[in-house]
């Protein structure tokens, strides 16, 4: 087992260590600044977008592979009310508040907790009032390299009712470069949600068939909707991504999958322009703590909230 390695420091003066993972065909690096996918190697091939330095990851970074919280994707106006208590969150996306607000754990140092040659488990504490959120939240996540695949466990606890969505903003070019319209998606999903001009969404879990966003069959990011797509599909089963000869397998426990496909990288703010890479957000609903129709993301005292997701190369 390798030690962690400092990777940078922080303005406040806070070191950044790099962990590397490796088991078969597969080798990783992992921060605990954002606990951060930084690469995924297969077989020699780098498969997910990464930056440079400590002050990339500050000032150019588009939750490039961070692990993203306390609320992963989208509060509607930055509100949210829970025991008959109304909470203010910082509004980061127009009048939204987005994956945990101004601060949110992907910009946080995490604590490694556990290393072995394949597998690293990091861990942090969120107080209560953190960007807004009640409750002293610990959370954890696991990356762990098995069988051709990176699995990622998370885990919470609470001291006091809150609401969590934790996910992984790892963006993935499975060609190792160039444009991710062609990789080809298929996803065991016969809804998705609609959103409004916000991207919050209006409540109704809608019928693919017959939309562009009817991946049942394959298709490529391309093919139709310009390829700009930033929707939440609901998961009856896993999802494919197939660029070239490898193929990306996606499970998970969790209810949905928000599909980002990069339109709104710019090549300028970072080192990265439109379509350079796709995200399978696996996460429950957006805006669920607003929408009660929706798998409900609160958690209590004595509850422990866990997910798994599994990312699997063939």
């Amino acid at each position: 087992m390798s030690a962690a390695k400092i990777f940078g420091t922080l303005p406040s003066g806070e070191s950044v260590e790099r962990v590397e993972l490796s088991s078969g065909r597969l080798r990783a690096e992992v921060l605990t600044y954002g606990a951060v996918l930084r690469s995924l190697e297969v077989s020699g091939v780098n498969v997910v977008l990464g930056l440079d330095t400590v002050e990339d990851y500050l000032t150019r970074s588009r939750y490039f592979g961070a692990v993203v919280g306390r609320y992963g994707n989208r509060i509607a106006q930055g509100r949210f009310t829970l025991d008959g208590t109304e909470y203010r969150l910082p509004v980061n996306n127009g009048v939204n508040s987005l994956h945990g607000g101004t601060h949110g754990f992907d910009s946080t140092v995490w604590t490694i907790e556990d290393q072995t040659d394949s597998s690293v488990t990091l861990t942090l504490t969120s107080p209560d009032g953190d960007q807004g959120y009640p409750g002293t939240l610990t959370a954890s996540v696991t990356y762990t390299l098995e069988n051709d695949a990176i699995r990622l466990d998370y885990a919470t606890e609470t001291d006091a009712p809150t609401v969590v969505n934790l996910t992984n903003h790892t963006y993935f070019n499975l060609a190792g470069g160039g444009d991710v319209r062609d990789h080809v998606v298929q996803m065991d999903a016969e809804h998705y949600l609609p959103v409004d001009d916000t991207k919050i969404p209006t409540g109704e879990l809608a019928p693919v068939k017959g939309t562009p966003f009817d991946f049942t069959t394959p298709h490529a990011v391309g093919e139709r909707y310009d390829g700009a797509y930033d929707h939440c599909f609901v998961l009856t089963g896993g999802a494919r991504v197939t660029a070239g000869d490898l193929t990306m397998e996606c499970t998970t426990t969790e209810p949905g999958v928000q599909f980002y496909t990069g339109s709104m990288l710019d090549g300028v703010a970072t080192p990265y322009g439109p379509f350079a890479g796709l995200c399978l957000e696996t996460q429950h609903f957006p805006d669920s703590p607003n929408q009660p129709q929706f798998p409900s993301t609160v958690l209590r005292p004595g509850e422990r909230r866990t997910s798994t997701t599994t990312y699997r190369f063939i």
